[in-house]
């Protein structure tokens, strides 16, 4: 039930059609006002869960003629009526009206139209409450996937560039400053991690997603003789919701979701800031590809990352809907209330910023272009190899406080003279300690500095072998 990625298309605003008198008004002395048909309907941005709702819709019909509520002549014309209501859809042929508020009512006035009486029996035994949320569900079920998927190709494209620069050295960086060398497959394979723990918050949260609603109605249950697990085994449901209260008001499940895709866009936003950082003159460690950069209207020398740079843009955006939603619910009393139609776009938002993101990255990463010497000739340039030379002090038998301060000095003097530590002679090194001998030059090089650590999860040359292959094996 693959339907999401489809409903990225434009969609309309509003649509007009004739009057339509609303299903409930019988109840009403006066006619809803222009203005509060306009600011309570859903319509305009809910019809993108049509294709769910007729799912549930045909599973919740074919419960009722499994345990007798409706007839199976009456299942057969609602099937029907809804078959052809998902083509018309599909064809982008259906007509929406605002006067029934909601991508529920306008389908089942359709259907009504098509099916005749029949069609008004669907709703017997729910409520457009546990509808709904059966609905988002289903859509969150399948953007989780979609995501999922989504990430490992970009985690793929991570895997392929990281494997071709084990050995390229570039500076592991603190507070900006050069620290210490590092590889630069071993610098790619912080952001798998990264990518494997956001997958494997979505592939959680959809265990907590795939819990059925319907069958809780409004909010107390329904007194027909429902089967409630015929239904979820029929949505592809992993159990059903244990409280009709529950069921309908919480939207907790939204929220889960939205803070995952935060996270995952953080973490790309603080990629995103490293590739606008390295493929700037100053750094010039990578080019990005043309495709995905932009020029300036004034400046033609300019190549501007643009999509990395709205990457870290769209991070605040899908943080600020995980805000929205959260003080959304924060004041709701039990059990529905109209304020849960605002969950919808901000999570739609969410969806379909995140599934973007994820398949220009992974475009976007395949085709960046690396420039090994200039990463090397910068680790050159911040003494980055000045804490393997006190780790070698140490292992001579001087305590790890007073080597630290027997290097600071010799990074001084280095400073003063304008060169690096692995660039000293001998006797200069000498003036700082005598533990110093010759065999330091093999720690103060970047190479070697890099395979000397050759534990698990170190920078180290076999170590990011090893990683690649256990990343490999995690896809």
């Amino acid at each position: 039930m693959i339907f999401i990625y489809n409903s990225l298309k434009t969609i309309e605003k509003f649509v007009k059609m004739k009057k339509t008198k609303q299903n409930w008004s019988d109840r009403f002395s006066e006619p809803t006002s222009e203005i509060v048909k306009r600011y309570t309907a859903s319509v305009n941005f809910d019809q993108r869960l049509a294709m769910y709702d007729i799912a549930g819709s045909l599973a919740h019909a074919e419960m009722l003629k499994k345990q007798k509520i409706i007839s199976s002549k009456d299942f057969g014309a609602i099937k029907k009526g809804l078959n052809q209501i998902k083509k018309e859809v599909i064809s982008n042929k259906f007509e929406w009206s605002i006067d029934l508020e909601d991508v529920h009512l306008n389908i089942e006035k359709r259907l009504t139209d098509i099916s005749g009486e029949a069609g008004k029996k669907l709703h017997t035994g729910r409520s457009r409450n546990d509808q709904v949320a059966t609905d988002m569900k289903l859509f969150l079920r399948d953007a989780s996937d979609q995501l999922v998927n989504l990430i490992k190709k970009l985690q793929q494209a991570t895997l392929a560039i990281a494997e071709k620069h084990v050995t390229t050295i570039m500076p592991g960086l603190t507070h900006l400053q050069v620290a210490q060398p590092i590889s630069f497959a071993h610098h790619l394979l912080a952001y798998f991690e990264m990518l494997e723990r956001d997958k494997a918050r979505f592939i959680d949260s959809r265990k907590r997603i795939n819990i059925l609603p319907l069958g809780a109605a409004a909010l107390a249950g329904t007194s027909y003789p429902i089967d409630r697990k015929f239904v979820a085994k029929l949505l592809k449901f992993e159990g059903v919701m244990e409280n009709s209260i529950d069921a309908v008001s919480d939207r907790d499940f939204l929220i889960e979701f939205n803070a995952n895709a935060s996270l995952l866009m953080t973490h790309l936003s603080r990629w995103s800031e490293e590739l606008v950082m390295w493929s700037s003159p100053f750094f010039n460690f990578i080019e990005i590809s043309d495709s995905f950069c932009t020029g300036s209207s004034i400046m033609p020398q300019k190549k501007n990352p643009d999509v990395p740079e709205l990457v870290r843009g769209k991070t605040g955006r899908v943080n600020g809907h995980l805000v929205s939603l959260l003080t959304l619910m924060k004041g709701q009393p039990l059990a529905y209330n109209k304020d849960n139609q605002e969950d919808k776009e901000p999570i739609f938002d969410v969806v379909d910023t995140v599934l973007d993101t994820l398949k220009i990255y992974g475009e976007m990463i395949s085709k960046i272009k690396v420039f090994p010497e200039n990463m090397e000739n910068a680790a050159l340039k911040g003494y980055a190899t000045a804490t393997d030379l006190a780790d070698y002090l140490v292992k001579k038998g001087l305590p790890f406080r007073e080597s630290h301060g027997v290097v600071a000095k010799a990074v001084k003097y280095g400073i003063d003279q304008g060169y690096d530590l692995s660039e000293m002679e001998l006797s200069e090194l000498k003036k700082f300690s005598n533990l110093i001998d010759q065999d330091v030059f093999k720690f103060l090089s970047l190479r070697g500095s890099i395979q000397s650590r050759k534990h698990l999860g170190s920078t180290g040359f076999n170590a990011v072998n090893l990683a690649l292959k256990k990343a490999k094996s995690k896809l």
